[in-house]
């Protein structure tokens, strides 16, 4: 049996060829688009949970708590998000 080559089939085969790679090109770039977006959303996420953190700081600054030193296993559990402002006077 013997096969030849057309030059039609030859083309089409090429087409068929360039078409796969572009197809596949294409599919990478939206690949990469869609994980750059996600990093984006990524980090846009931690930025705010910074911000928050740091507005959180600034809010508490210079706020002491006093929590006592107990061992028993009865004391009330203190929340350290509700203390109270100290003032301190200065002993000379």
């Amino acid at each position: 049996m013997i096969v030849e080559a057309s030059v039609t089939g030859i083309f089409r085969t090429i087409l068929i060829v360039l078409g796969t790679f572009a197809l596949l090109r294409f599919i990478g770039n939206l690949m990469i688009a869609k994980r750059n977006m996600e990093n984006e959303r990524n980090d846009l996420r931690a930025q705010k949970k910074q911000e928050k953190e740091l507005e959180k700081l600034r809010k508490e600054f210079g706020k002491t708590a006093i929590i006592p030193n107990d061992s028993k296993k009865d004391s009330p559990k203190i929340n350290p998000n509700k203390v109270e402002d100290v003032d301190y006077e200065e002993i000379t």
